[in-house]
This record gives C-alpha cells, structure tokens and sequence, in this order.
C-alpha cells in the first residue's frame, strides 16, 4: 500500500473512531464531520417509519448519502454484506428484510464502530446479524459466499476502489446483486478538496466523476444495472449522490 493510501485509512480510522464514540459520551472527542455539509438528513433518507424501530445508536452517528437496503430489493432469507457498516444502520434495516431465515454481515475499518454496531444490534435483539472488524479491499469473507453486497457512502473513502470492486465481485454469488449509495464528484475536483484529509474523512476528496466510478464497477466483471444522481449543494463543490445498481453475471 502507497505511504499517502496509509495516512487516508488512518485519518478516516481515526475520525470514524471518534464519531463512534460521540454516540455513547457527550465528552468524546470531536470528529470531522462525516456528513457533506447540504446532503440530506438521516429521516430524509430513510423515512421515519423506518427509523422508528432503530436505536439511537444506530440513527446518530448514521454517516450515508442514500437507503442502499431499499435500493437492493432485498428478499427474506438472503445473505447479505455490508461494504463499512459503521453504527449498524443499514444492516439493521437488512437484517428486517432478509428475515430470520436471512443473514447479514457487517464490515467495518474501526473498531469503535463495530462495538457500537454490536451494542446496536444487541439493543434490537437481532439475532440475524454479525459486525467484523476488517477492510473492504480484503474481505475476510469466502469466494461467492453472500446474494446481496450493500454500502453507503463508504466505497468513495477508499484510495483503492479497484480492489474494494473486485473483492466484492469475488465474494458474491454468480447472479448476486451490488446496491451502492455513494458520492460522485460533478466535474473534476479542486487540487484543494483532493488534497484534504478532512475532506476525505467528509466523504468528499475521495469521490470519483460518475464514468469513471461505473468504469471501476465494470473493470471488476459486474453489469451495470441502474443509475441515478441526485446533485448535493457543497459550498464551490459540484457532487452528488448516486446510487447504483449492479449485478454479478451467472
């Protein structure tokens, strides 16, 4: 891995680290915020019926750009895997859908979050879900071992979003799905905002033009499926939201 790869996973490590911490102690350190300043709130995302049945550990610290659980169509009894599960929310949705014939996984770079997440699900009693420690460019996950890859918001804090494609190709089911909410940059990007490790940690610095992202998705063998944008008013920073819809061929 590349000397500055090294310092992004860190600094987003350690910023993630105090968000994850902030959601059990008022006097935890502060963190970058880890929500583009102008995305949508958590209920605009997912709708307040759906939030009612989460805990608050799950809701507060929630950092994405989209519902990639709605996006995925899951289906009872699916094994699904979460691309940096954070707090759990998303994979407490999934854990919902798939039912308890279902599974869901749950990956994430800082171990903050996958304690947190733990005291999540704990909160619910979800049974049908498990939170590792691990990186999304090495999935310590078996070869076509899952039917659903979800993520929100996290692929774009990668340096090295080939891998993270093709390790999700990987562990997928041949006919398995890739549900993907993330950001994608509106035109190139200012030397400034790239530069940034606060930018990156922001969900911001790392996001890639819409052609280039799908490109990378491709490159990995899967099939494009869907696509939308929903442009996000950043101060002098043209980006969007995107979720996007892709599946590994039989």
């Amino acid at each position: 891995m590349k000397k500055q790869d090294k310092l992004i996973k860190t600094f987003v490590r350690i910023q993630y680290a105090a968000l994850a911490q902030r959601a059990g102690s008022c006097c935890a350190p502060e963190a970058t915020s880890a929500r583009p300043e102008g995305a949508a709130s958590v209920e605009q995302l997912y709708g307040k019926e759906k939030l009612a049945s989460l805990p608050e550990g799950a809701t507060a610290i929630a950092a994405g750009c989209g519902d990639p659980t709605a996006l995925a169509e899951l289906k009872p009894g699916e094994v699904v895997l979460d691309l940096g599960s954070g707090g759990g929310i998303d994979c407490l949705l999934a854990a919902e859908r798939v039912g308890p014939r279902g599974r869901v996984i749950g990956i994430d770079l800082t171990p903050e979050m996958v304690e947190v997440a733990r005291q999540n699900a704990a909160a619910v009693e979800a049974k049908n879900v498990e939170f590792h420690l691990g990186e999304i460019e090495s999935l310590p996950l078996e070869e076509a071992s899952v039917d659903v890859i979800i993520s929100n918001c996290v692929i774009n804090l990668s340096p090295d979003k080939d891998a993270v494609f093709q390790e999700a190709f990987r562990v997928l089911r041949p006919g398995g799905r890739l549900a993907v909410a993330d950001i994608v940059a509106l035109g190139k990007l200012p030397t400034t905002v790239r530069g940034s490790m606060a930018s990156w940690a922001a969900c911001v610095a790392g996001a890639l033009e819409k052609e280039e992202y799908l490109g990378k998705i491709q490159a990995a063998g899967f099939e494009v499926t869907g696509i939308t944008e929903t442009p996000v008013n950043l101060k002098g920073i043209r980006v969007a939201s995107a979720k996007i819809k892709a599946t590994k061929p039989f």
